[in-house]
């Protein structure tokens, strides 16, 4: 599985972003599919996870009732729609999948084989 990040740019706190994620591969329906965040000289950040279905879904906490994770199978792609942005916010965010993966380990980096590029994400204050 090839991903790759889009939609990122420099808005203004309080403003709204829609992240992209599209995936090759014809096995993009049955991936757990998440979103991390990073910025220079800190751990990679969970930011959301859904489930290859769509049904589930869960936030870390600084993001939780702000942005909204969702999927489209059948375009392959996964988004995040990040709204009430903060300059907290303000990282390189990435992509991931995994196949199949218990929920007690969404939250780490380090059970996702594929990654995309990142795509910086700018708030200013």
């Amino acid at each position: 599985v090839q991903l790759q990040a889009s939609g990122g740019g420099l808005v203004q706190a309080g403003d709204s972003l829609r992240l992209s994620c599209a995936a090759s591969g014809r096995t993009f329906s049955s991936y757990v599919m998440a979103w991390f965040r990073q910025v220079p000289g800190k751990e990679r950040e969970f930011v959301a996870v859904i489930t290859w279905s769509g049904t589930t879904t869960y936030y870390g906490d600084s993001v939780k009732g702000r942005f909204t994770i969702s999927r489209d199978n059948a375009k392959n792609t996964v988004y995040l729609q990040m709204d009430s942005l903060k300059p907290e916010d303000t990282a390189v965010y990435y992509c991931a999948a995994a196949g199949v993966l218990d929920h007690v380990y969404y939250r780490l980096p380090k059970k996702y084989t594929y990654w995309g590029q990142g795509t910086l994400v700018t708030v200013s204050s």
